[in-house]
């Protein structure tokens, strides 16, 4: 008996179903694997449109689609079947976004503010209006006597500069420099030709002043200095002469231009002139360098030193003229503090109207101000501020500490600092920037201020009135006998006092040099009491106070650290 297949999917649709089965197994049994579907399975699984069985199972009946969910059955399906869905997507998103703010009102949109860096924007004015009342009422006061506290804690230096008792080899040749900038830049010119002229054994040659087209001064070396006294002091060191021998200036038809010139880089090694310079003078016998200011390395070694020590802080000294008056005023302003012992503090305050613009900071004069600004640099700088590219951000020179302080700031620091109203104060300084405005608050807080106008009758300061480095020289030797020396700037002439006064005073340079960054800060604190902003300005003195005995590490300058190159200790001989 022929046995029937097993057909394991039993009965479907009838026998024509079973029949097509067991055909599919064919001679050999085995089943043939299904046809591929032609769509997806989706488009194929649906019921009958009225209802019915499938499967043995009942279908339910579904409503009729409207025409809306048609068209939108079909879309999706559409992008579903052809993944469309990752192209129309953005689209989609970025037309929702577009439609959605067509609907908003630009107006409601928030604004972003940006607020400046605390310290950037000069607010001092605002600071001593609210801080005023609280300064007057404070009686307290260290005062001059107390201001110093390491002075002697360094063990004290004393001047041992050692002079040549040695005669001088015959020269080598005559060099002339031009020495090119302001009072004390063409002071570095004139120490640093003596050293290149004493270590090459050369003679120098008085050196000329060029005229400046700031400073516009026409002074020559006797009017600011004692000539004689100069070569007298260097005679045993380094030949000094105020003309070049006829016979030497015919071979060049007595003309300067047509002498060689030496064009020597910056900061030179004393070797490099050794090398390339002495050759070239053996062979000339009279040699130029122009422009000289800055053109000798801090750095060299204990001959060189000696000459520029020898130079600065004995060789040089003002003129007879300069001197007397000087004299005079120093005189006067220590009668003037007779109750505080004769001492008084010296402001070297920079707030002249092209220190102002080259500083490139913004104060609160508005754009009268700036317009004033503009115009000066273009007078004193023609196009170095507006080259293309270049950007000026005062906010971020303010912070950086490279604004000068304002007469105000100056009265805000030392009355914090613990100096009170019956203090005086003289004011080394050119033409200050809108005085009669700037200058009112530092007069309320010191009313006994002075400078070279006030304590000189219009007489005594005529011939010095229209010089410019005349006028710094008298400025320079009442700043350097006073017991508080104040530096707002840098610059050359706070250098060369901070050496010289402390070659003069133990090693200790009795000087103030603030914290400008720091000053920033606190000059734009909103809520800082008065009690408060004192103890940090005088822990900022004491700083100075400590850091007034500092002695030269390698490539300082010997005008300001004259220790240990031209100073020694009491118990230690001559160097």
């Amino acid at each position: 008996m022929q046995h029937q297949a097993y057909n394991r999917l039993g009965s479907i649709g009838g026998s024509g179903a079973s029949a097509a089965a067991l055909a599919s197994l064919g001679g050999g049994g085995t089943p043939s694997p299904p046809a591929s579907p032609r769509r997806s399975p989706r488009m194929h699984r649906r019921g009958p449109k009225d209802g019915g069985s499938v499967g043995g199972r009942r279908v339910p009946v579904v409503a009729p689609r409207t025409l809306a969910q048609r068209i939108a059955w079909m879309l999706v399906s559409l992008l579903l079947r052809r993944q469309a869905i990752f192209l129309f997507a953005p689209l989609i998103y970025v037309s929702g976004m577009l439609l959605y703010m067509g609907t908003v009102s630009l107006d409601s949109v928030p604004a972003i503010i940006s607020r400046p860096a605390p310290g950037s924007v000069y607010k001092s004015p605002q600071l001593y209006e609210r801080l005023r009342i609280d300064m007057d009422a404070d009686n307290s006061s260290e005062g001059l006597a107390n201001v110093w506290r390491h002075a002697n804690k360094g063990g004290g230096w004393k001047p041992c500069i050692k002079k040549n008792t040695n005669g001088l080899p015959e020269s080598n040749g005559y060099i002339y420099v031009e020495a090119n900038g302001g009072l004390n830049q063409q002071r570095t010119s004139i120490c640093n030709a003596v050293a290149v002229a004493g270590y090459l054994n050369a003679t120098l040659l008085i050196p000329n002043f060029h005229f400046h087209s700031i400073w516009r001064d026409p002074s020559k070396f006797k009017d600011i200095y004692d000539e004689d006294h100069f070569v007298a002091t260097l005679q045993n060191d380094v030949r000094v002469v105020d003309s070049i021998p006829e016979y030497i200036m015919e071979r060049f038809g007595n003309n300067m231009s047509n002498v060689y010139n030496f064009r020597i880089k910056a900061w030179s090694s004393i070797q490099y002139y050794r090398d390339a310079v002495l050759p070239k003078l053996i062979e000339e016998k009279l040699i130029r360098i122009s422009p000289f200011a800055n053109r000798l390395s801090f750095d060299a070694p204990p001959v060189v030193q000696r000459l520029r020590c020898l130079a600065n802080f004995e060789a040089l000294r003002f003129s007879n003229p300069i001197a007397n008056l000087a004299e005079k005023l120093v005189s006067r302003m220590r009668d003037r503090s007779v109750d505080k012992s004769g001492k008084y503090i010296a402001v070297h305050l920079r707030f002249e109207e092209d220190m102002v613009a080259f500083s490139c900071c913004i104060f609160d004069g508005g754009n009268e101000e700036r317009q004033d600004m503009i115009a000066a640099r273009e007078r004193g700088w023609r196009g170095k501020f507006t080259k293309p590219g270049r950007v000026i951000r005062p906010g971020v020179i303010r912070l950086n500490g490279k604004c000068p302080l304002t007469p105000l700031e100056v009265g805000l620091m030392l009355r914090g600092m613990g100096f009170d109203n019956t203090t005086l104060i003289f004011l080394a300084s050119g033409k200050i920037y809108k005085a009669e405005k700037t200058m009112r608050p530092l007069l309320e807080m010191f009313p006994l201020l002075q400078t070279k106008e006030t304590l000189s009758s219009p007489e005594e300061l005529a011939p010095f009135k229209n010089y410019s480095s005349r006028m710094a020289a008298l400025d320079y030797t009442v700043c350097l006998h006073s017991e508080v020396f104040v530096t707002t700037q840098g610059g050359n002439f706070p250098h060369f006092l901070i050496g010289h006064r402390r070659y003069l005073y133990g090693g200790h340079s009795k000087t103030i040099k603030p914290d400008k960054r720091k000053l920033a800060l606190l000059f734009d604190n909103p809520t800082i009491g008065w009690k408060s902003l004192k103890r940090q300005l005088q822990s900022m003195r004491s700083h100075s106070d400590a850091k007034g005995t500092e002695i030269k590490r390698p490539n300082d300058s010997i005008y300001t650290f004259p220790c240990p190159d031209c100073m020694c200790r009491p118990n230690r001989t001559d160097t």
